[in-house]
């Protein structure tokens, strides 16, 4: 096989009225090359997001000559390969019209073959404005659709939704965690590909059975080859190795070659056993020359969604290999406004975060983007399912026969794109649309329906099942048989009726629960509003102090500030966060306290919610909050900043998501401990409960042997509240709860308060910090004379500590580690921390 890559990268870019080029960078987009070229401000510092809408209002040229090697010339298949063109694109090779783009998310290729030169060939790209394209297909439509994340008003197009209308990332025009930058350009590699003779165009693994004892898979080729071409076909992986003679017509054609595995090294999440990867490599060969070669890698898995129907109503979780996985995570959207600034390491480093925080899944959400490779490369590496959403959010969207074909493109090329990787468990149609239509139930949803005629009600919802409940499984099953494709989140089943729209209380499907935060209900609800699964729930803090100055100047720091507004995308996010901060906290000094006490209080907030998925396990099968990461540095749901700096509630999540979770809770006059195992053998050891008051003197304690089965979650042991507070305030006491293993392991530790932090009776802690040394750098050690709450530990060196925002008991030291960010294989190092500071919420408290 002669096949080659010429990467074509270097560009420029004007407005087409402008004389003056600028240099352009390819992978890139408009607003990031006027950026680096100083002709626009900061987009993420103050307000200035709304003095640079009028780049999307405008078409954009990126032009570049190059030469062809006289050899490549020669070949007999030329064409320019556009992994994504952001997004509607008139491309011309030497004033020759190749095509016209119009989706973000699609390859597009043109033979080139008649049209290339030796030397001085000119590559010419006239992005249009996706706005006016967006009008004029407003206009076509004939009336609007609902989009209420659509930020129009700041896009200067008042009320005027366009964003269903381009096969572009709906974040783009805007979210309530996210700015509105509607970007064009050059989003993906750009390269002249050659070929000649038998060229194999795709590989894909075909995984028809997989088990410990065998797997059965084949190897699916897509073939293209110039002439009849005869001869042998043959598959190879590590010692095994298969073959086959095949007989091939011009043109392009698909043969595969099934093969067994005996005992096969399988991929596991994390928690549950090794992310096996394997490499096969494809090659035709004729008399013992290879004519074409392919390499991919794959893991073998099996892997399902099981909805079978109980005494509660239908399960809905994820069979690994024959093992029930309990799902923890977040969900995942793109990392910046600009997706082209996202490095390898900054991806590196949010799936590493996961893996820190005892993750297993993390749902790519449908209003961002199909990710990048790396991506979903790093999830295979490091054992992380992925819930894949195909891009479609909170949103109706037309479903016209050009539209629905565009979708139908787009659902191929990624689902060919991505298939091969183990981490995918499932496809995922789209966020939220099948409940805020709500088209069963008349008085259910967002209140879209109540806006359109019935005809009009007629063909949105026609237009909704063309694409959601047609196109998309179509492309699923025939490009991945078997593979599990589930309409919309959240939703119970795919019903026709009622029953098909998640509520609150649903014992059926997936939930998004959210009654906490946007209708103000006391996190205690997230003990009462668990479903099957999971899928979405948060609660909002703002970063960190050092995050929040790189956008808002000193005399911006205050809660209503306008900088501070508009770095919350939420129309009611900061009175929220102190309306709950006023109930569950003690009143901040000033406004940097008050960023330290909402991320304590969205900590607590989560671990609330997680720890009371994780205690109705086998019932409840997964935890997926919102969300993981932002795109810009702003007040939102996230558990790590802009910047990947981790807030509080990342470590509060990486306690929660522990393999072995030890969770106290109060319920009818008792005190629960709740042991809960994800874990794949059974477990023996000891609870001990202690009573302190916050000096450290013990007040009563109590232990209890206790056996756990495999992979299950139990009571284990209670005690009578009042009778164990007896005549102690309640507001000075801790319990100290630990469950250690026959050798003696402590595998976790927890502490529980009988009233809210804001009760409790907070004094000078006293804190001392010990520095030992050791090999892999130093370690610290904290006492306190007294009780200190949420121990909050900063350092000017990125990275992250063993334990942040811990709770320290006298009497009981905590010993912390710390590993600082590295951009190698090795995301995190052990390191010696710059400026190291320490103090806790006492220090943060108006007194």
């Amino acid at each position: 096989m002669n096949e080659r890559k010429l990467p074509l990268n270097d560009w420029r870019l004007r407005a087409p009225e402008a004389t003056e080029w600028l240099p352009a960078r390819v992978p890139g987009c408009v607003h990031t090359d006027l950026l680096r070229n100083g002709k626009m401000k900061d987009p993420f510092y103050g307000t200035n997001e709304k003095e640079l809408q009028w780049i999307d209002k405008q078409d954009w040229d990126y032009e570049t000559m190059f030469d062809v090697p006289a050899d490549v010339l020669a070949e007999s298949g030329l064409e320019l390969v556009f992994e994504g063109l952001d997004t509607y694109a008139d491309v011309d090779l030497n004033d020759h019209r190749l095509f016209s783009a119009d989706n973000m998310f699609r390859t597009w290729t043109a033979d080139v073959k008649p049209f290339l030169l030796e030397s001085g060939n000119k590559l010419a790209i006239r992005f249009r404005s996706p706005i006016r394209e967006g009008l004029d297909k407003l206009q076509r439509h004939g009336f609007g659709l609902p989009a209420p994340n659509d930020d129009s008003e700041t896009g200067g197009v008042g009320d005027k939704k366009l964003s269903m209308f381009s096969r572009k990332a709906p974040y783009h025009y805007g979210w309530d965690w996210g700015p509105r930058f509607v970007t064009s350009g050059i989003w993906r590699p750009v390269y002249l590909r050659s070929r000649s003779g038998l060229t194999i165009r795709d590989m894909f693994i075909r995984q028809d059975r997989v088990s410990p004892v065998s797997a059965q898979i084949a190897a699916v080729l897509e073939i293209e080859t110039e002439a009849p071409w005869e001869g042998n076909l043959s598959l190879s992986s590590g010692s095994h190795r298969w073959e086959t003679p095949v007989i091939l017509h011009a043109g392009i054609q698909t043969v595969s070659l099934p093969a067994e595995i005996p005992a096969p090294s399988l991929w596991w999440c994390r928690g549950y056993g090794e992310p096996v990867m394997h490499a096969f490599k494809a090659a035709f060969t004729q008399a013992g020359i290879i004519a074409a070669e392919k390499t991919v890698r794959a893991g073998l898995r099996d892997i399902k969604l099981v909805r079978n129907p109980d005494t509660h109503g239908t399960s809905f979780y994820f069979e690994l290999n024959g093992v029930p996985v309990f799902a923890k995570g977040a969900n995942h959207v793109p990392g910046d406004s600009f997706a082209t600034e996202m490095t390898d390491e900054r991806y590196r480093h949010e799936i590493a975060t996961a893996v820190e925080s005892n993750f297993n899944m993390l749902r790519v959400w449908g209003g961002g983007i199909y990710e990048q490779d790396i991506f979903y490369e790093l999830c295979d590496e490091y054992g992380m399912l992925v819930w894949q959403d195909f891009i479609f959010a909170c949103s109706m969207y037309p479903g016209d026969e050009a539209f629905v074909e565009n979708v139908r493109r787009e659902a191929e090329d990624n689902v060919r794109r991505l298939r091969n990787h183990p981490c995918i468990a499932l496809w995922c149609g789209n966020n939220e649309i099948d409940g805020a239509w709500a088209q069963y139930t008349e008085d259910a949803g967002w209140g879209w329906k109540k806006l359109y005629t019935a005809e009009q009600r007629g063909k949105i919802w026609a237009d909704y099942e063309a694409v959601f409940h047609k196109t998309l499984p179509e492309v699923v099953e025939r490009l991945i048989p078997g593979a599990d494709y589930w309409p919309s989140s959240p939703m119970q089943a795919l019903t026709g009726d009622h029953t098909q729209h998640a509520t609150t209380n649903s014992t059926s499907g997936d939930i998004h629960f959210w009654s906490v935060w946007h209708a103000s209900e006391p996190f205690e609800n997230y003990n009462l509003n668990i479903g099957r699964f999971m899928s979405e729930y948060g609660f909002q803090s703002f970063p960190e102090y050092r995050t929040v100055r790189t956008y808002a100047a000193e005399t911006e720091m205050e809660l209503e500030s306008e900088v501070m507004l508009h770095h919350q995308r939420h129309k009611s996010g900061n009175r929220l966060i102190k309306e709950y901060s006023d109930i569950y906290c003690k009143e901040p000094k000033d406004f940097p306290s008050f960023l330290y006490m909402s991320q304590v209080l969205q900590a607590e907030a989560m671990k609330m919610a997680i720890e009371a998925h994780r205690r109705r396990k086998n019932y409840c099968m997964g935890t997926l909050y919102w969300q993981i990461n932002d795109c810009w540095p702003v007040a939102s749901w996230s558990s790590m900043d802009y910047y990947g700096r981790w807030k509080a509630v990342q470590y509060y999540a990486r306690k929660s998501c522990k393999d072995v979770l030890l969770s106290i809770a109060e319920s009818e006059g008792e005190t629960g401990f709740h042991l809960i195992s994800d874990l794949l053998s059974p477990l023996e050891g000891s609870l001990s409960v202690r009573l302190l008051d916050f000096q450290g003197r013990l007040l009563k304690e109590t232990s209890q042997p206790v056996s756990m089965e495999a992979n299950t979650a139990e009571r284990v042991f209670a005690i009578p509240t009042q009778e164990w507070i007896g005549g102690e305030t309640a507001e000075s006491l801790v319990l100290v709860a630990e469950f250690s293993v026959m050798s003696g392991e402590i595998l976790d530790r927890t502490e529980y308060y009988f009233v809210p932090a804001k009760q409790l009776a907070l004094e000078e802690p006293h804190i001392t910090v010990t520095e030992n040394a050791g090999a892999a750098g130093p370690s610290f050690t904290f006492t306190a004379s007294r009780l200190a709450k949420q121990v909050y530990l900063e350092t000017e060196t990125e990275g992250i500590f063993s334990e942040n925002f811990f709770d320290l008991v006298p009497g009981l030291p905590t010993t912390v580690t710390f590993r600082k960010r590295d951009d190698g294989a090795i995301p995190f190092v052990p390191a010696a921390p710059v400026g190291l500071s320490v103090r806790s919420m006492f220090d943060f408290i108006k007194r």
